[in-house]
C-alpha cells in the first residue's frame, strides 16, 4: 500500500460517532471482562493503532514500555494523531479522538484502508477505563500531549517543552507518530500489573502477521518475582506466517520443507496462506483477519479447507493414489497433521465479523476468493515439486487409510455401549440425577480411592468412574488403537459423547467432569495423560468449560478436637500461625504423633497437635473425601480452559510426543522449579 502524504491526513479526518460515558458503566461490553484477559484488551487497543499504522504503510516501530506502579506505554513511528481543531467539535482532534468513543482516521475516507474493523473499543475506551491516561502526539517537527483522568481531560491539548515534566518518560526515535501512557483504573480492573508472559506472546504473534514490522518490549519492574528489571525483547520477521508456521511446528517433524507459502491480491483482497504438514496426528489451523485472530474460523477459513481438500484429491487421482472414480480423501484425511496460516486484509468497512469479540469473519465474498487462491496456488506447487507432492500425499493417505480403520473400531465401541442403548461399565458407580446440568463424573485414581469416594459421594448428583493405572498416551496413537485401551473405552461410553467424526457433546452425560488424582508424580502424570486424550479428541469439553481438576487437601492439622485441612504450605502455616504456633518451628512427623516444638533452643511436644501429610487420596476416609474434595460447600475445583490453543498444541506435543531433544530442554530448563515429594 502506498504512504499517503502526511499533509493530507488532518483533523477532518477524524470522524465522531457516539459518546464515551456507556463505557465506564458497562466495562465489560467493552473490553469482555475486568480481569487480566480485560487488562490484555486495553493494552491490545493501544498496540493494534500502531499495527494499523504499519498495514497502512506509515509506521515501522512499535515500542512498548512496562512501568513500575502499573504504568504501560505504547509508542510508534507513524504519522502521529492530528492535534489541529476538529472542524465539528470545535476542539483538538486529539482529544476529540481520545474522548469520543468510535472516533478515529479508521472511519469514513480517511487514513486506513486495513484496519482490525470497526468492532474495536478504540483508544477512548481505554481512556475512559484508566485513572490515568496521557497522549502525546508528534508531527511536523512538533509535539503536542494532553493527560486525562478516567476519559477526562486535565487541561486543553498543548505543546511539550521539557521531559522532565513526566516521569514516565520514554523518548521514541522519530520524527512523526504517538506515544500512550495509562494505567487502568483500580476502581473497575480487578488486575492493573499486566503479565509479561501474555504481553509476549501477543506482539510476537502479531510481528508474525506484520512482515517487517519491528515490536520493542522493554520491562522496567522491579516487583515482579519473574520478571528482572531491565528486561528487553525484540521481535522482527521479514518471511512473516512463513515463520509462524516454523514456530508452531518446532517440536514436531515436518513432512514437507519450507512450508508451502501462498500470497495474491484478488478483487482488493489480500490472501496470505502458509502450510506445513507434520507426522503429527493433530491439525493446528489458525486464521486472521486484518491481523485480528478469529478463533472460531470463518469464511476465509472454509475457502481454505474446501481448496485444500480439492487440490490434493485432484492431484492424488491424477497420480495414480485414488483408482477408482468414487475414491475421495475427506477433509478430516486432508487436515490431519497439518498446521496451516490462513490470513486475509480487506478494506476495513466492508469487514464483518459475527460477534463484539470478533473470533468469526462473516464476509461471505470472501470465502471464494480464498478458495480460488489457495485452489490455484497449490495446483501450480503440486506440478513444481513432485517429491515434495508425493510425500504430502502419501502422508495423507495414510490417514485415510487410518481413518477407516478407526471408525470400525468406533464403531465397535459404540456398539457396545450407551449410545446404543447398552449398559454402562461395570466400574461406573452412576448418579441418580439425569440432567447433565445438575450430575457430576469424578474420575478417580485408583480402586482405593474409587471406593472411598463411591462411599462418601452424594449419590443423587456424583458419578465415579475408578481409572486402574496409567491410561494409554494418546498424543502418540491412532484413534483406532485408542479405542482397543479398556479404561478409554469405558470413560468414552460413560460420557455418552461418542467419539472421532460422530462425536455429538449434546450427549454428554455430566456437564462437571472432575479430575481426582493424588497430590504426588504419578497423580499429576495421570492427570497429564487424561488431558491429553481430552484436548485431543474431546476438545469441546474444554472450551464449553465441563472439565475440572479437584483439590484435595494436603494436610490435616489438628490440635484436639479443633481440625483444620490446609490445600498449600500456605494455607498450614496460617493455620498454625492463627494456634500460636510458629510454622518454622514445626517438623512433619509420622500421623499418630504429636508435634515438637523449639523453644529457647529446647526441644518441647506441643500437646495434641498432629499434622498429617497426605500422600493419596486412598488414606482419606469415605467421611474426609467428601468433607474436603467432593462437598460442593466446602470444596476447591480449578477448571480447566485454554487461552492459546496453538501454545497449548505446543506444550501437549513437547510433553507427549515423540521428539525427546524439547523435552530433554524443558526438564533441563526447569528442573530447579520442580517439588518433589521423596
Amino acid at each position: 500500500m502506498s504512504k499517503k502524504d502526511i499533509n493530507q491526513y488532518g483533523a477532518k479526518e477524524i470522524q465522531i460517532l457516539e459518546g464515551l460515558e456507556p463505557v465506564r458503566k458497562r466495562p465489560g461490553m467493552y473490553i469482555g471482562s475486568t480481569d487480566e484477559r480485560g487488562l490484555w484488551v486495553m493494552i491490545k487497543e493501544i498496540i493494534d493503532n500502531s499495527v494499523d499504522e504499519a498495514m497502512a504503510g506509515r509506521c515501522s516501530n512499535v515500542w512498548i514500555t512496562l512501568h513500575k506502579d502499573d504504568f504501560v506505554t505504547v509508542a510508534d513511528d507513524g504519522y502521529g494523531i492530528p492535534w489541529e481543531v476538529h472542524p465539528q467539535a470545535k476542539k483538538s482532534a486529539l482529544e476529540v479522538a481520545m474522548t469520543v468513543l468510535h472516533a478515529g482516521g479508521k472511519f469514513g475516507e480517511g487514513a486506513y484502508k486495513v484496519s482490525g474493523g470497526l468492532h474495536g473499543v478504540g483508544a477512548s475506551a481505554v481512556n475512559a477505563l484508566s485513572q490515568f491516561m496521557r497522549v502525546e502526539t508528534k508531527r511536523k517537527g512538533e509535539t503536542y500531549y494532553q493527560e486525562y483522568e478516567r476519559g477526562k481531560p486535565k487541561a486543553p491539548v498543548a505543546p511539550v517543552k521539557t521531559k522532565a515534566d513526566f516521569n514516565y518518560y520514554f523518548d521514541w526515535k522519530s520524527r512523526s507518530g504517538v506515544r500512550t501512557t495509562f494505567k487502568a483504573d483500580k476502581d473497575i480492573l480487578q488486575a492493573t500489573s499486566p503479565k509479561l508472559d501474555t504481553v509476549l506472546k501477543q506482539i510476537k504473534n502479531r510481528a508474525y502477521l506484520v512482515a517487517g514490522l519491528a515490536f520493542h518490549l522493554y520491562d522496567e519492574r522491579e516487583d515482579i518475582e519473574t520478571t528482572p528489571p531491565g528486561k528487553e525483547y525484540h521481535f522482527y520477521f521479514d518471511s512473516g506466517i512463513n515463520a509462524l508456521v516454523k514456530h508452531l511446528n518446532k517440536n514436531k517433524g515436518a513432512v514437507n520443507t519450507p512450508p508451502i507459502y501462498l500470497h495474491r491480491s484478488l478483487e482488493n483482497i489480500d490472501v496470505e496462506v502458509a502450510l506445513q504438514y507434520t507426522d503429527s496426528f493433530n491439525q493446528n489451523v489458525e486464521s486472521y483477519a486484518n491481523v485480528q485472530s478469529t478463533n472460531d474460523g470463518g469464511t476465509h477459513l472454509t475457502g481454505f479447507k474446501m481448496a485444500l481438500t480439492r487440490a490434493i484429491n485432484d492431484y492424488a487421482r491424477k497420480q495414480g493414489y485414488l483408482k477408482d472414480k468414487d475414491d475421495n480423501l475427506t477433509g478430516d484425511d486432508t487436515l490431519e497433521g497439518l498446521t496451516a496460516v490462513v490470513a486475509i486484509k480487506m478494506d476495513s468497512e466492508k469487514l464483518q465479523f459475527e460477534s463484539q469479540t470478533k473470533d468469526k469473519l462473516g464476509n461471505n465474498e470472501v470465502g471464494p476468493i480464498v478458495s480460488q487462491v489457495v485452489k490455484e496456488g497449490l495446483d501450480t506447487f503440486f506440478e513444481e515439486n513432485p517429491a515434495e507432492s508425493r510425500k504430502i500425499i502419501e502422508k495423507v493417505v495414510i490417514a485415510a487409510r487410518a481413518r477407516m480403520a478407526a471408525r470400525a473400531a468406533k464403531d465397535a465401541v459404540l456398539r457396545k455401549g450407551a449410545l446404543e442403548g447398552m449398559t454402562l461399565p461395570g466400574k461406573l458407580a452412576d448418579c441418580q440425577e439425569k440432567d447433565p446440568a445438575n450430575s457430576e463424573l469424578y474420575i478417580v485414581e485408583g480402586d482405593s480411592a474409587g471406593g472411598s469416594a463411591k462411599q462418601g459421594r452424594d449419590r443423587k448428583s456424583q458419578a465415579i468412574l475408578p481409572l486402574k493405572g496409567k491410561i494409554l498416551n494418546t498424543e502418540r496413537a491412532r484413534l483406532d488403537k485408542i479405542l482397543e485401551f479398556e479404561e478409554i473405552k469405558s470413560l468414552v461410553i460413560a460420557l455418552g459423547t461418542g467419539i472421532g467424526d460422530t462425536v455429538s457433546y449434546d450427549k454428554l452425560r455430566y456437564h462437571r467432569i472432575i479430575l481426582m488424582t493424588d497430590a504426588d508424580v504419578d497423580g499429576s502424570h495421570i492427570r497429564t495423560l487424561l488431558l491429553t486424550f481430552i484436548f485431543r479428541y474431546l476438545p469441546e469439553l474444554i472450551s464449553r468449560g465441563y472439565i475440572y481438576i479437584a483439590q484435595p487437601p494436603l494436610y490435616k492439622v489438628q490440635k484436639g478436637k479443633e481440625i483444620h485441612y490446609a490445600y498449600t504450605d500456605e494455607e498450614r502455616d496460617k493455620i498454625l500461625a492463627s494456634m500460636k504456633i510458629s510454622p518454622a518451628l514445626v517438623k512433619d512427623i509420622p500421623e499418630g504423633e504429636e508435634q515438637p516444638q523449639t523453644t529457647d533452643g529446647q526441644v518441647k511436644k506441643t500437646p495434641g497437635l498432629i499434622i498429617q501429610r497426605y500422600k493419596g487420596l486412598g488414606e482419606m476416609n469415605p467421611d474426609q473425601l467428601w468433607e474436603t474434595t467432593m462437598n460442593p460447600e466446602n470444596r476447591v475445583l480449578k477448571q480447566v480452559s485454554v487461552e492459546d490453543a496453538a501454545l497449548a498444541d505446543q506444550v501437549f506435543t513437547m510433553l507427549m510426543g515423540d521428539e525427546v531433544p524439547p523435552r530433554k530442554r524443558f526438564i533441563q530448563t526447569h528442573a530447579k522449579q520442580a517439588i518433589l515429594d521423596i
